[in-house]
């Protein structure tokens, strides 16, 4: 038995290849293109692991998706690969047009023809995951139910609505062709290998760099935070035992205010790596002019996977927090080599500086 995880070289994918060879022994088929947020540093926990095998490509090159499907006969495809930030999105939504809806539709199509010439039990037994974001769903206002499955899609950003798209073709794939599909929807990830463009990691890296720590607005924005391994333990849970043609959302039960978020992280970071002037990292929090259409509060429903596939995250915010922190102090190196001079550019025109989760 055999699966193949597109994006696996990413924040999301590399730590969900991690996490399924420490739990079994099924070999893992890794398929990233390699882009700026795809690092083989990432997966160099496996080098030497025959049950792990890259392949650098991208998920639109549907020949040699076939041929790859073809040879290792994978029972399950899970669909990481996605352009996700939504800032980039809004200077350059190009790339998330490519990745996320033709992309997601070029491997759909070769994961169809792969299922529908497989015999069975095989056939019976594929499934074609596809992980997306809450952000499909739009905005919340302050007093409203948190998402849940039946919410209405809602997309506010170009990145949002590339994986809105997505969401509908796989759906689509199912209902017209009987693709044998599974969807999830994540709240905000964070833990270990997380690209410092995001708010956890930029901070941490900033805050090291005796930088500013960049809010967007007001700080008020509400996001639920969910620890990525517990992310990559309710997905082992769907590909093996969701019902087929389902969603489920995936989410931490955290929800918190971007400006306490830095707060929660300073204090750990007071604790862990006090500065030498003994003043707390709070002090260089600064508020920055928000970003076009900036989504208010997302909040994620998860009573869904927790009453019917018995999951629920294992972590705390504070906990995985902390734990998050001491990997990016232990890991000094992997931040130094991914925070190279395109990145120091990106980051310098984008935010003079913002960020968001």
């Amino acid at each position: 038995m055999t699966i193949v995880v597109t994006g696996g070289a990413g924040f999301i994918g590399s730590n969900f290849v991690i996490e399924w060879l420490k739990h079994c022994d099924e070999p893992v088929i890794n398929i990233d293109k390699l882009t700026y947020a795809g690092n083989l540093g990432n997966l160099a926990s496996l080098k030497g692991d025959p049950r792990h095998i890259f392949v650098r490509a991208d998920i639109a090159d549907s020949s040699l998706i076939s041929g790859l499907l073809s040879e290792h006969t994978p029972r399950a495809i899970l669909n990481f690969a996605a352009e996700s930030h939504v800032d980039r999105s809004i200077h350059g939504p190009d790339d998330f047009i490519d990745t996320n809806v033709v992309g997601t539709f070029r491997l759909l199509e070769t994961a169809r023809a792969y299922w529908g010439t497989s015999s069975e039990p095989q056939r019976s037994g594929f499934r074609f995951l596809h992980v997306s974001t809450d952000e499909v769903y739009g905005s919340l206002s302050q007093g409203a139910a948190p998402f849940s499955e039946m919410s209405r899609y809602e997309p506010n950003s170009p990145y949002s609505a590339s994986k809105a798209a997505s969401d509908h073709l796989v759906r689509a794939y199912h209902h017209t062709y009987g693709l044998p599909v599974l969807t999830t929807n994540c709240s905000n990830n964070y833990g270990p290998h997380h690209f410092p463009e995001k708010l956890i990691p930029l901070c941490i890296h900033n805050a090291l760099s005796g930088k500013p720590l960049p809010i967007y607005g007001d700080g008020q924005q509400i996001r639920d935070w969910l620890y990525v391994k517990d992310h990559c333990s309710a997905i082992r849970r769907v590909v093996d035992d969701g019902l087929i043609g389902e969603t489920y959302n995936i989410g931490g039960w955290n929800e918190m205010t971007n400006l306490e978020v830095v707060k929660t992280l300073c204090g750990v970071l007071d604790e862990l790596r006090p500065r030498e002037d003994g003043i707390s990292y709070a002090e260089r929090i600064i508020f920055v002019k928000d970003r076009p259409g900036h989504d208010r509060r997302y909040a994620i429903d998860a009573s869904k996977i927790e009453s019917e596939l018995g999951w629920r995250p294992a972590e705390t915010f504070e906990t995985g927090l902390r734990k998050t922190v001491q990997w990016f102090l232990n890991n000094q190196a992997w931040v130094k080599d991914v925070t190279s001079g395109a990145y120091r550019a990106w980051v310098e025109k984008q935010y003079n500086g913002g960020v968001d989760g």
